[in-house]
């Protein structure tokens, strides 16, 4: 996390609104300390996690329930690794291995998260539990490689935990598709600079930037979206929903 990260800037919005919370890391990410920096300037803690790790989760959870004195009203799941796109590996020609790493850590780590806080009854009915996702889990985009299967288990591992949350314990579970954003995890793609330019220019509002997906995520906490849960929520400005626009025609004029 640093702050370029939209988890960054949520952090910074939920504080402006008189949240509290806990930060977390994987343990090899906290060697850069830039989130210490985050940390201090919201007065949080921070614990360590590996999100991978169930135990490291339980850990997790039960220490922040302890620090913030009973059970939490919201979770942001920002995570999103593909080794085989740092590898430079093709889609057609993948290593499994790191595919299954990346799958772990982008989208089965939601369902790990999820799974022990409804086990340790850490979140508190109407509660809100929000991921942040990327339109080629719907939408071919080459380049964006095995994280498209990644986001599209996720978006799934959403809907149907929600399901089940929301019988249960009346816990909203949703995914935010977000424009793409230069993110670190974004700017390793391929291509990434020129899409964001591609982006802005298929898109009636252009681009939505971390901060405004902050404000979204923001919006999801609260009890004014109370039934809202199980969707994905496009946050792009309209990019979803655009076929072609004049700005993009004219770049292929004569």
């Amino acid at each position: 996390m640093n702050s370029q990260s939209i988890a960054w800037h949520v952090a910074e919005k939920a504080h402006e609104q008189g949240a509290q919370f806990v930060l977390t890391n994987a343990p090899i990410a906290m060697r850069m300390g830039e989130i210490n920096e985050l940390a201090e300037k919201t007065g949080s803690k921070i614990i360590p996690a590996d999100a991978t790790s169930v135990e490291d989760l339980e850990k997790l959870i039960s220490e922040s329930m302890e620090i913030l004195g009973g059970k939490i009203d919201f979770i942001l799941h920002s995570i999103g690794m593909s080794v085989n796109v740092r590898k430079g590996n093709h889609y057609t020609d993948q290593n499994y291995d790191y595919t299954h790493k990346g799958l772990d850590v982008s989208a089965l780590s939601f369902h790990k998260v999820m799974q022990v806080a409804k086990k340790l009854d850490a979140v508190n009915d109407w509660g809100s539990i929000v991921a942040l996702t990327y339109i080629a889990a719907q939408r071919t985009f080459p380049d964006y490689n095995d994280m498209a299967d990644n986001k599209a288990y996720l978006e799934s591992i959403a809907r149907s935990f929600g399901y089940h949350y929301g019988v249960e314990k009346r816990v909203r579970v949703n995914t935010i598709s977000q424009s793409p954003t230069m993110t670190t995890a974004g700017s390793g793609v391929k291509g990434f600079s020129e899409f964001i330019s591609f982006a802005e220019n298929m898109s009636p509002l252009g681009n939505a930037d971390a901060s405004a997906c902050a404000d979204y995520c923001i919006a999801m906490f609260s009890d004014l979206t109370r039934y809202v849960t199980m969707q994905n929520l496009f946050h792009d400005g309209g990019f979803s929903s655009t076929g072609v626009t004049t700005a993009v025609i004219e770049k292929f004029g004569a």
